[in-house]
């Protein structure tokens, strides 16, 4: 691997995306939160604090980041399916984010429980999306681009498999 800031590679969105495809990123949301609680789970705190690169977030951080992002991910399909003025994606601070009290310090199952019960909403709502539904679109200003539904839902399944990638190499799981 030659660049450990994206072990799977940069996200890199489809235009359009099959039926099959997305019921596959809906089983990956359905499905990853346990391969999440399998890597961290039973990590001790000093494990927690095992970065994947010289200055990166810890493994404590990561977690507590994809719960937060992925609770944002699902609260723009939301907004997407029942605002019909949201153009612009509601967008946050990372960076921000995962040096705050919380993101630091509180335990990691507190994320753990976010995140599958997020997910658990998150793969149902997307399972009822119809056509119109997938539709919706809005702009992501930081990205610079614009998504629908389904391409929302491929970044989602990418952003969680990048940071269990970074989880993998904390670990020295993968190299």
């Amino acid at each position: 691997m030659t660049d450990r800031r994206y072990p799977i590679g940069p996200v890199a969105l489809k235009e359009a995306y099959s039926g099959d495809e997305v019921r596959e990123f809906i089983r990956i949301i359905a499905e990853i939160p346990e391969e999440y609680r399998k890597r961290v789970g039973n990590l001790s705190d000093e494990d927690l604090l095992k970065t994947y690169r010289e200055g990166s977030w810890n493994i404590r951080q990561l977690v507590h980041h994809v719960a937060d992002l992925q609770f944002v991910h699902y609260l723009r399909m939301k907004k997407a399916i029942t605002e019909p003025d949201y153009n612009e994606v509601t967008l946050i601070d990372m960076n921000a984010w995962a040096f705050t009290p919380d993101s630091l310090n509180v335990p990691i199952e507190a994320s753990l429980a976010i995140l599958e019960g997020t997910h658990a909403r998150y793969a149902y709502l997307a399972g009822t999306l119809n056509d119109e539904q997938f539709a919706r679109r809005y702009l992501h200003p930081v990205r610079g681009f614009w998504l629908d539904q389904r391409q929302a839902l491929a970044m989602s399944v990418w952003h969680v498999k990048h940071h269990l990638a970074h989880i993998d190499l904390a670990l020295g799981n993968i190299e």
